[in-house]
């Protein structure tokens, strides 16, 4: 593939993801940005102990969590996603507002929101997480959710101490990928 069509290819997919959920999580004053991440944890959560009652007493439990609205696009061999969140540490109560952005490669079509709930069980890993923030891995599955046909739970791993649940909200995607994902501290909002 030419190098111009993978740069409309690219162009495409970043117009896109830019209109996907996490649009209004970036946008306002640092504030209402703020406010905004604090409300859509406060949605995930609920969803997640509606679905998952038990993940109630993990969270209060473990050493921190997280909380990330996420949204990903897969065109052809090419896959990138976006998204925001918060941190926070059970021992102290810090919150620390995070961004993220994932890359890869692999077979796929189509737009995928979700969010993504992080359960830090030692403190290390909650440290690690927020100061260095980096993560990549392989993802292999096959989600269609759409519209107002609710939210589902995704998947659950657990890995470094750490469990993750997914939630997709909407979307269609298809896609086996391999791709690195970064997390870092957001320094406009912390």
């Amino acid at each position: 593939m030419g190098s111009a069509i993978k740069a409309t290819w690219l162009s495409i997919a970043m117009v896109l993801l830019s209109q996907c959920t996490t649009t209004g999580l970036t946008s306002g004053t640092p504030q209402e940005q703020r406010q905004a991440i604090l409300e859509m944890r406060e949605e995930v959560l609920t969803e997640l102990f509606q679905l998952k009652p038990d993940v109630r007493s993990q969270v209060g439990e473990a050493a921190g969590y997280g909380v990330f609205s996420s949204a990903n696009i897969n065109i052809i061999l090419a896959s990138i996603g976006a998204g925001v969140g918060i941190v926070r540490d059970n021992s102290d109560g810090q919150q620390t507002y995070m961004r993220m952005g994932e890359v890869g490669v692999g077979l796929g079509a189509g737009v995928k929101d979700f969010r993504v709930v992080f359960i830090f069980h030692k403190k290390e890993s909650l440290d690690r997480f927020i100061n260095q923030g980096w993560t990549f891995g392989g993802q292999a599955d096959a989600a269609a959710k759409a519209g107002d046909l609710g939210a589902a739970v995704g998947g659950e791993a657990v890995i470094d101490n750490i469990t993750v649940y997914q939630l997709t909200q909407s979307g269609l995607a298809l896609q086996a990928t391999v791709k690195g994902t970064r997390y870092w501290k957001d320094s406009d909002l912390n």
